[in-house]
């Protein structure tokens, strides 16, 4: 098998072991007195719709609606699957968010409500809290996305401008609450997958002021002042850990990041090649990331230290592109385009990086994969790497090289997956 096979193959089974129609069905409960009402909102959403269904006894009551991305929709029979804008959100998620509030609110004690969490919810479930327009929301939103901030810091600027996020989903509802989550988040925390609208949150009106002034992001000015109000006490917080609402309420982490890491190193050693899982909660610049990464597989591929080749250096977890240029691509792209800097052209080392929702940034590829000689066939294109690194432009450079991996929308999401695999070839 080619390196660039075992690569395919090893994200392959990194995907296969998020994939929500085989995972949900071991996490369903028994159906209540009741009905069951099953909303979501997230990539994996319509996945874990169908998982549903499929799974769902067919005398039981079941009904729901679940948001998902464009493009990311699924044919079910008794959950409506809405799609909607990401990564900023649209009219289609603000009136699908609004159907979901009332039609939890009009639950009772007898009936259970099933929520299907994953990444790309904090966008498509979008109602804005009271006072705050929807255009408001979007200015906010584009902001934070070129701001650079971590998730977790956006999640906490969006769940005090939100109806539903930060746990208030759960405490509009009188029933039984049990939220699956597929997570797209380092830690994992359901608090920050989709900005928790099922989960206590522990941050505050003035944590999100102090996000917004710490980024310089430039929210427009009744974006702050609903903020500032909150921070005053004017405006009731996000329920908090301890609250009696949660007594209720499951949080249930079904897929994670982690998961499918090991599933990918099962799938090296079944090729002799020694896994080594360098973690799932990689953060931080992504070129500065290929530079560490950069290292570890040079010292790995010159001294046979830490680990003799062949190896496959795995990681999980979400970088972040502060912009330079007006070049296309996503965080994986410029991972590697980073890597590629880095290694110089090194004999034996190859590498993919691609996102699990299948969507590298707002391209039409999840990622893309580096080769020895990817220098020198971008330099007979007269295509410069470090000049593209600088415009940000990773998409640009292997799309040129025909290298882009394209897997259109995966409908699961537990974040990136890296690998470098260095061989044992001279």
């Amino acid at each position: 098998m080619t390196p660039r096979d075992l690569l395919l193959g090893s994200f392959h089974a990194a995907l296969a072991a998020a994939d929500p129609l085989k995972i949900v069905p071991a996490h369903l409960p028994a159906p209540p007195r009741g009905k069951t009402l099953a909303v979501g909102a997230g990539k994996a959403a319509a996945a874990m719709a169908l998982a549903l269904e499929q799974n769902w006894p067919a005398d039981a009551a079941l009904d729901g609606l679940v948001v998902t991305r464009y493009r990311h929709g699924l044919l079910t029979n008794r959950i409506t699957v809405i799609e909607a804008g990401h990564p900023v959100p649209d009219e289609s998620g603000e009136k699908a968010a609004r159907e979901i509030l009332r039609r939890v609110k009009a639950l009772t004690p007898d009936d259970l409500l099933l929520v299907l969490v994953s990444g790309g919810g904090s966008a498509l479930l979008s109602l804005p809290a009271e006072g705050i327009m929807a255009a408001d929301l979007q200015a906010t939103t584009r902001e934070l996305l070129k701001c650079g901030a971590p998730i977790q810091d956006m999640n906490t600027v969006r769940k005090h401008l939100s109806a539903v996020q930060g746990g208030r989903l759960a405490a509009a509802c009188r029933a039984p609450v049990l939220a699956l989550v597929v997570s797209d988040v380092t830690g994992d925390d359901p608090s920050h997958v989709a900005s928790g609208p099922c989960a206590p949150d522990s941050t505050t009106y003035q944590d999100a002021l102090d996000i917004l002034k710490r980024y310089e992001v430039k929210a427009p000015a009744a974006i702050v002042a609903h903020l500032a109000r909150g921070a005053k006490g004017e405006i009731p917080e996000t329920p908090k850990p301890g609250s009696k609402i949660f007594r209720r309420v499951e949080n249930r982490v079904i897929a994670t990041a982690q998961a499918s890491l090991q599933a990918a190193a099962q799938f090296f050693i079944g090729y002799d090649i020694h896994p080594a899982v360098l973690g799932d909660a990689v953060t931080g610049e992504a070129r500065e990331v290929a530079k560490v990464y950069g290292a570890l597989a040079r010292e790995v591929k010159r001294h046979g230290l830490p680990w003799q080749p062949p190896v496959a250096l795995i990681s999980g977890g979400e970088t972040t592109v502060t912009g330079r240029g007006n070049g296309r691509g996503g965080r994986n792209t410029e991972f590697l385009l980073a890597l590629a800097a880095n290694l110089d052209g090194a004999e034996g080392i190859h590498a993919l990086a691609c996102d699990t929702d299948g969507i590298d940034g707002s391209e039409d590829n999840a990622g893309a994969i580096l080769a020895p000689d990817s220098l020198a066939r971008a330099a007979k294109k007269k295509l410069a790497a470090v000049k593209l690194l600088e415009n940000n432009d990773g998409y640009g450079f292997f799309s040129a090289l025909g290298d882009l991996v394209v897997t259109g929308p995966t409908r699961t999401n537990v974040n990136d997956y890296r690998v470098i695999l260095v061989t044992s070839e001279e």
